[in-house]
């Protein structure tokens, strides 16, 4: 098939079930191999996905009941897994273990930014990853990122060895101050990097547009979802589109939409433009994670990350994409544990009034 490493399987948000939200292991293998039925081959796992069992889960779904040379696997080196004496090369073999791969087609370091950059230099990583490679262990080798696109063009111009970057790019991002999907992007053409997509429908919020923006994309024949993946898709140099897909629906939907793939015209990147500014007019919480609220907030609360939910929330409303994103936030402190002590504000650059809008996220309900 022509864009068979155009879809990639993430197994960050498999199908659950039950009040605990456990990985539904047989509804995960009918998804599995509907997918592989279908000609595509890869899939995507790191250890932080699913409370650290992903890995686990692609071993029994995939590798064990399937032929290796017929699959692609991605794995990720996730450096704050790295403590309590565990090299990476521990860390790696675990990994070869827990996914019974025999090795990895491509081998990321994960959530790269400034800061880890910078550690994985102190610490060797980027020579590790090399190493890797050198041995047979690791096809390709590459990054996952999400910081800003000076950042991305220093990394890239200090590994050319990397042989791809994988970023976060989907059509509500493209132009956000903060996240810098078109900047990254062009960082990444100017050093010829084959790009591979995360968040393609911003963990399922732009699949689940409803009222207006919905009626500005006017094609009851074509999903949401589908825009998203095709706005991605059709940027050159983009080789795999990873999608977290948990149900056969979202599945079908995602195939039939590279199966059939149609590059995005001018006049659908109109109807895509004008949802952004749909969605962009409405009042966000203008936060610039600078993280002063952080370093004075006596419950620790990870306050940008839930301010940056409480945008999603204003924009999508409630969806699957909101309340993932809220559960992975307030794993450790909830929005309900604000104490109203006004530290935070006080030191807040933008003068916001933190306290009020933990509040008003956490009367929204999520979860």
């Amino acid at each position: 098939m022509k864009n068979v490493d155009l879809l990639g399987f993430g197994f960050m948000r498999l199908p659950v079930s039950g009040p605990e939200r456990t990985v539904n292991i047989a509804q995960t293998c009918e998804l599995v191999d509907h997918y592989l039925d279908n000609g595509f081959r890869w899939f995507d796992t790191a250890k932080p996905y699913h409370g650290g069992d992903s890995e686990v889960y692609l071993k029994q779904c995939v590798v064990d009941r399937h032929d290796r040379d017929k699959i692609r696997i991605a794995d990720k080196l996730t450096q704050w897994f790295l403590k309590d004496g565990i090299t990476p090369e521990q860390f790696f073999q675990e990994q070869l273990e827990r996914t019974g791969a025999g090795y990895f087609d491509r081998y990321l370091l994960h959530a790269q930014d400034k800061q880890k950059a910078k550690e994985g230099e102190e610490n060797g990583l980027w020579d590790f990853l090399l190493s890797l490679k050198q041995r047979g262990l690791a096809r390709e080798i590459g990054f996952s990122f999400h910081d800003t696109a000076d950042v991305l063009d220093q990394i890239l111009t200090n590994h050319p060895e990397m042989d791809f970057v994988q970023l976060q790019l989907n059509y509500i991002d493209w132009d956000n101050v903060s996240i810098q999907s078109r900047l990254c992007y062009e960082i990444a053409r100017k050093h010829n990097k084959p790009i591979i997509v995360m968040e393609p429908v911003k963990g399922g919020m732009l699949s689940s547009l409803s009222g207006e923006a919905l009626k500005i994309l006017d094609a009851p024949e074509r999903s949401a979802a589908s825009w998203a993946i095709r706005y991605v898709a059709s940027l050159p140099g983009v080789v795999t589109v990873l999608s977290g897909m948990s149900d056969m629906a979202q599945l079908n939907d995602n195939m039939e939409t590279i199966k059939n793939f149609e590059p995005l015209n001018e006049n659908e990147l109109k109807r895509i433009a004008k949802v952004c500014d749909l969605l962009n007019s409405i009042p966000l919480v203008p936060c610039t994670r600078c993280n002063y609220c952080v370093e004075k907030c006596p419950m620790e609360l990870p306050i940008p990350n839930l301010l940056g939910v409480l945008n999603s929330y204003r924009q999508f409303g409630i969806s699957e994409g909101v309340n993932s994103s809220y559960r992975w936030y307030s794993r450790n402190h909830k929005p309900s544990e604000c104490i109203k002590c006004g530290l935070c504000a006080k030191e807040c650059p933008q003068h916001l009034s933190i306290p009020d809008l933990m509040q008003e996220l956490s009367e929204a309900k999520l979860g």
